[in-house]
């Protein structure tokens, strides 16, 4: 039986204002509200409440056998708080339901995972707490930011205690393997794999108009797949519903008929955290270096590819173990905002899309002098002529600290329990 995977991803970033070379050292706010806000309110009226409600009514249809799962970083689920609550509201009434689930990942979207690996499991952390608190989800799977992953990320996520990894279908990875099987990590074979299929992801999402795409042609070109492959994983950004997609296009009533033509077909839909409990994996997969789901190369060009981004992001992480250090808030909030993959997409020579800036020098130089006052204000908490290794340390001692007393409270926890027990 054939099953479909749907996740659909979420990244809402808290754009930058013009930051000007006279401003650092006097301005510390480096936001710009307006333009932020303005987004989000467009996002929200053209696509996700739009999409939600088409959503709550596949699974309504369906008697709850429409399913799929929602990557939403925590920036994102922030904005909406702040600017519009009432797609928490509908996306808490979809928990509801029990036919969605949510996806962890790194909590601002970040690329931690490549530079920071302690930096990315707090944000893991983060993030999971802040699905659970407010859908009552603890999010079992994971997506990384862009999909990227590699054999050393797959290891960080597999000791965090998640099962399941979703990741990019790469050919220089795959080779002759096809992405509609459940796989397995290269020397980890409790951990499971998922392939997004971008063929097929892409189809729907960017080719929806030129394919004259139907429910039901869709929907049979996935029975018509070799009967053994059997989950077909599909994911794309959410504003594929109505902002890439309008909502002229049909894009809402294609996905209203798609349950009734799947059903037709005996075709099912899946999350992946129940998913890979049922089958096993078919074979590992090696991937050494990181892959993710940009460009044709499927690596991390649109990121890391010249010289601007490269500058950038070993600025901003060689300072990662002096915040770590800091208790000053407004700057551990900064810190976290200033890693948005966005930032470093919008100095890319190739991906211009969405970029808000005239090119990738203007990015670049406007993220450089926020840059360069966010640095000083970490200097004057922890000043350069301290060694980074000394820091390492005060760092270790700091957290082994933290675990030591983590530790000794949830054995006070359990001695009071314990000792409520006794007495009754």
């Amino acid at each position: 039986m054939k099953n479909i995977c749907f996740y659909f991803h979420i990244s809402e970033p808290v754009l930058l204002k013009r930051y000007r070379f006279f401003e650092i050292g006097q301005d510390h706010y480096y936001y710009d509200d307006f333009h932020t806000n303005e987004h989000v309110d467009y996002q929200v009226e053209n696509s996700y409440l739009n999409a939600n409600r088409t959503i709550a009514e596949m699974i309504r249809s369906s008697n709850g056998k429409f399913r799929c799962s929602f990557a939403i970083s925590g920036v994102a689920l922030e904005l909406f708080e702040q600017f519009a609550p009432q797609v928490i509201d509908s996306f808490k009434e979809l928990a509801k339901t029990g036919s969605v689930d949510f996806l962890a990942q790194p909590y601002a979207e970040s690329l931690a995972s490549i530079y920071d690996t302690a930096e990315f499991e707090k944000q893991i952390g983060m993030h999971a707490e802040k699905v659970k608190h407010l859908f009552g989800i603890k999010p079992s799977a994971f997506f990384n930011t862009e999909l990227i992953y590699s054999d050393e990320i797959g290891e960080i996520v597999s000791k965090l205690g998640y099962k399941v990894m979703l990741i990019e279908e790469a050919k220089h990875v795959m080779g002759w393997k096809s992405p509609n099987y459940v796989y397995k990590h290269a020397y980890l074979p409790k951990f499971k794999l998922m392939v997004r299929n971008w063929k097929l992801s892409d189809d729907l999402s960017l080719r929806f108009i030129a394919n004259q795409l139907t429910a039901e042609k869709f929907i049979s070109w996935i029975a018509a797949l070799p009967e053994k492959e059997e989950i077909i994983n599909l994911s794309f950004g959410y504003d594929s519903f109505g902002i890439i997609n309008n909502a002229g296009s049909g894009i809402f009533d294609f996905l209203k008929a798609l349950p009734y033509h799947a059903m037709e077909q005996q075709i099912a839909f899946v999350l992946p955290s129940d998913y890979v409990k049922k089958v096993d994996a078919v074979d590992a997969i090696s991937t050494p270096f990181p892959i993710s789901w940009g460009g044709k190369d499927k690596d991390l060009t649109t990121w890391t590819g010249n010289d601007l981004q490269q500058e950038a992001l070993s600025k901003l992480y060689a300072v990662s173990e002096r915040v770590h250090l800091c208790n000053d808030r407004p700057l551990q909030r900064d810190w976290l905002l200033l890693q948005s993959s966005n930032h470093f997409r919008y100095m890319s020579h190739r991906d211009t899309w969405g970029s808000p800036y005239e090119s990738a020098y203007d990015a670049f130089m406007n993220y450089t002098n926020v840059l360069a006052d966010f640095l000083e204000r970490v200097d004057a908490q922890y000043p350069t002529t301290i060694e980074n290794e000394e820091l390492s340390e005060l760092l270790k001692t700091i957290n082994n600290q933290e675990k030591e007393i983590a530790a000794l409270e949830e054995e006070v926890k359990k001695l009071r329990s314990r000792k409520k027990t006794e007495t009754k």
